[in-house]
């Protein structure tokens, strides 16, 4: 498993404000016999990003600086990361997939992946109200999310020594845990998080929110639950398709559901940083008994794929938005303007091709950076990527649907068995 993270205050906020942002990563990997995997991306990615099969290669401009060594994945890691106003902006990010222990293989050499299989949790969280209220409520979410569900992370790996080859009795593993079970986990992690929110805002006496999106990956597959407007996506490279994982909780989501708004409106409406659901409150409520509702979800991974999670600061950049949103309008709409609209923000297509061309996960994370500022900056700016090539290859024919809300008839879709092997 490969992974890096990268956050920024963002322009608007750089030098009077601060990164309400805060993000967790806890990466358990068990290796066994054959030796350690390595961090370096396969060839076909390394070859794209060189142009070698489509796309220009980056500019050295853009790539940051190599040698600049992280946690090691290797190990039992557990990263939380809170930005301040004067954290590492995108030209201090770390450089070539920190943390790489033992020697990659080169580009001509095919060697016959290790055995090893990974497991983590990630938690992502967008507060809101500055440092006494979303700043708190972001580093609440991320520990608290993080704490409940590590050992979910770990029991899937120790549940499955056959993997290894490995014979040990039924009786002295742990129960292995499903979808739903894993799905309920999450749940309940973020209720937790919910209610030590509004404890906090009790005790201090702040209105205290945040959003928060949160994975749990485990065998084979990445299971969600989220709250609000933070994201996660799944970019393929073997499709090259981007795929939202989650929905946005947030009022331009509705109406852009019920088609009140187009996708282009959806993009730079006045009303996007209204959220309909968050994690915390003001404080009123029995922090014992507060609720709140989490989307859970769980889909198969594949070799080719990769994993983003974001905060909205990458989505929504464009500073100039509600004048942009003006223009369409007055514009009446047209075919002209919308594509003034996706030239000026941050698209899912740019966001897939971005990973696409990247020959890092670093570099892909330090670009989005760099791409989220150059679009105006207008907020905090959290990423982290995550892969995992000793899983199955993505299948030649059908896949199964894992978009949030696709796009297709499932009416019209044949039946796609997928095996283990």
């Amino acid at each position: 498993m490969r992974y890096t993270t990268n956050y920024d205050i963002g322009d608007r906020k750089r030098g009077q404000g601060i990164n309400e942002d805060s993000l967790s990563v806890t990466v358990f990997e068990q290796g066994h016999r054959d030796g350690y995997l390595g961090k370096t991306r396969p060839p076909r990615i390394r070859e794209r990003a060189a142009g070698g099969e489509g796309g220009e290669p980056p500019s050295d401009d853009d790539a940051p600086a190599d040698g600049q060594a992280g946690a090691d994945p290797a190990d039992v890691a557990a990263a939380i990361g809170e930005a301040e106003a004067d954290d590492e902006t995108d030209d201090d990010a770390p450089g070539d997939e920190a943390g790489a222990s033992g020697s990659a293989a080169t580009d001509d050499e095919q060697a016959e992946l290790p055995a090893n299989r990974s497991a983590g949790v990630f938690v992502l969280a967008d507060g809101a109200g500055g440092h006494d209220a979303g700043d708190a409520a972001s580093y609440i979410a991320t520990t608290v999310v993080a704490e409940n569900l590590a050992p979910v992370a770990i029991n899937a790996v120790r549940s499955h020594p056959e993997e290894f080859d490995i014979d040990i009795s039924p009786d002295v593993l742990p129960e292995p845990l499903g979808p739903e079970d894993i799905q309920t986990g999450l749940e309940n992690a973020i209720i937790k998080a919910h209610r030590e929110i509004i404890r906090y805002a009790d005790e201090s006496g702040t209105q205290s929110y945040t959003t928060v999106v949160a994975g749990v990956y485990a065998d084979g597959r990445l299971h969600l639950g989220w709250v609000g407007d933070s994201r996660a996506y799944l970019v393929n490279d073997a499709r090259e398709e981007i795929v939202p994982l989650t929905k946005d909780h947030a009022v331009v989501e509705e109406w852009a559901d019920e088609g009140e708004i187009d996708d282009v409106e959806a993009h730079v409406h006045p009303d996007g940083n209204q959220i309909t659901r968050a994690l915390g409150g003001s404080g009123h409520e029995d922090p014992d008994r507060a609720m709140v509702e989490v989307d859970t979800r769980s889909v198969r991974l594949f070799a080719e794929d990769t994993v983003l999670a974001t905060s909205d600061g990458l989505i929504d950049a464009q500073t100039d938005a509600p004048e942009l949103y003006e223009e369409y309008v007055e514009a009446d709409r047209s075919a002209e303007m919308a594509e003034t609209v996706r030239d000026a923000v941050v698209t899912d297509e740019e966001i897939r091709d971005v990973l696409l061309s990247a020959d890092s996960l670093d570099d892909a994370a330090a670009e989005y950076v760099t791409l989220a500022n150059e679009r105006g900056g207008k907020d905090n700016i959290s990423v982290l990527l995550f892969e995992d090539e000793t899983l199955p290859e993505t299948p030649s024919g059908g896949v199964p649907v894992r978009a949030a809300d696709p796009d297709v008839d499932l009416s019209d879709r044949d039946t796609v068995i997928i095996t283990e092997e």
